[in-house]
């Protein structure tokens, strides 16, 4: 399944029922699970653990060195999950040692073409990054976050769960799970119903969560305050604990309305 016109590194370990195209190069240190199939052209380097099921498409670039001008050749990786998509000309870096040396990406997750995941970064499962999204180092995603074409998010912010950026979304702070960002610089624009609402989320919740939103960023307290409020009302979904945590996490500071 390996076309005669790849190059294939021999300390490379390729699963079972593995396709390789013409004029691909997959490095050193390689590891590709079981059925997962690589485009002509594309790139895997190495230190490099790729999961079951993956596609990478013609002239993508997996597990490059990091841009960073610290590094210095050390040994760090890229570890990738299972049944992932990444579309052409997608890159992908390895982490840095000041990082915590790996680029982290889990299950299910959509790169389209011309994305970029920078070194050190974060992503969860059935995240979607649309065409040219771009992650500086650092940055974390968590599930189901969607990132509109040409968005970008800056170092060390994060994009939380069921969070929704929109096309041409300049995000320097952490955007809040469940809500919807979107301008230059980012801001809110109230909360992601209908994606909540397709991954099964309860009404309930939903409402406890529009709840919450108009507690934390249209009472006119301070965040903390608000928080605080937000705790005394028990709201019992999981989903407000995890809100919660979240802005309680943040080191760049709040996206906010």
């Amino acid at each position: 399944m390996v076309h005669p016109q790849a190059v294939v590194d021999p300390s490379a370990r390729l699963g079972s029922d593995c396709t390789v195209g013409p004029f691909a190069v997959i490095g050193a240190d390689v590891e590709l699970g079981e059925h997962c199939s690589v485009g002509a052209h594309a790139v895997i380097e190495g230190p490099c653990r790729i999961g079951a099921r993956n596609r990478v498409h013609p002239f993508a670039s997996i597990g490059s060195a990091p841009q960073d001008l610290g590094y210095r050749g050390e040994r760090t990786e890229l570890v990738v999950g299972d049944h992932n998509t990444f579309r052409e000309f997608v890159t992908i870096n390895r982490g840095t040692v000041k990082g915590g040396g790996v680029t982290r990406i889990g299950d299910h997750n959509l790169f389209m073409a011309y994305c970029h995941v920078a070194h050190d970064c974060q992503i969860g499962n059935h995240v979607v990054m649309a065409n040219a999204a771009t992650l500086a180092g650092h940055v974390c995603i968590e599930d189901y976050a969607i990132l509109g074409g040409l968005s970008a998010v800056h170092q060390f912010a994060r994009v939380g769960a069921h969070a929704i950026l929109g096309g041409g979304t300049m995000a320097p702070l952490d955007v809040p799970p469940y809500m919807m960002a979107a301008g230059n610089h980012a801001s809110l624009h109230g909360i992601n119903v209908r994606g909540l609402a397709r991954r099964g989320i309860s009404r309930d919740t939903i409402l406890q969560i529009k709840r919450a939103y108009r507690v934390l960023f249209r009472s006119g307290q301070r965040l903390e305050e608000a928080m605080e409020e937000l705790e005394r009302r028990g709201l019992d979904a999981p989903e407000i604990a995890h809100l919660l945590a979240f802005l309680r996490g943040t080191q760049r500071g709040i996206t906010r309305p």
